[in-house]
């Protein structure tokens, strides 16, 4: 298990990611856009939400740091911008790990499957640190 590092833009994750890349000499980058994701018929993707960064990583001097931007109409404040992510192969250390976090703290998205990830979780501790935490079953984006 890891300790990674989540940053999010407000509409210029791509320039971002393309400047990291060049000044740490990253490999070629996969982007996934919000658009790329799999469809969900209860919810209409929004047109400008569309080429935004959904989600990227690269590996900066042996560390994972992962970007994205944020959803059209979610709240961005520079600054705030950034939250430490646990990446797991063991789904009772993200679900203990996640029920110690939310003690005092506050739910952003309950432990459940996505896309991504068979659990996956966010919470804000009771200091303000924002944390996503996400099992890794050998098929993860992240």
């Amino acid at each position: 298990m890891a300790l990674d590092v989540y940053l999010n833009f407000n509409g210029n994750c791509r320039q971002a990611v393309e400047f990291y890349a060049e000044v740490f000499e990253a490999e070629k980058l996969k982007i996934m856009t919000f658009g790329e994701a799999p469809p969900n018929p209860e919810f209409n993707l929004p047109e400008e939400a569309k080429d935004l960064v959904m989600h990227t990583h690269m590996n900066i001097m042996g560390s994972t740091v992962m970007f994205s931007d944020v959803f059209p109409g979610m709240p961005f404040t520079a600054g705030n911008n950034i939250s430490l992510t646990i990446v797991s192969k063991n789904i009772d250390e993200i679900k203990s790990l996640y029920g110690k976090l939310k003690e005092g703290g506050t739910v952003s998205m309950e432990l459940q499957e996505t896309f991504w990830s068979k659990c996956y979780g966010m919470v804000t501790d009771k200091f303000g640190i924002h944390w996503q935490l996400s099992l890794d079953n050998g098929e993860t984006a992240m």
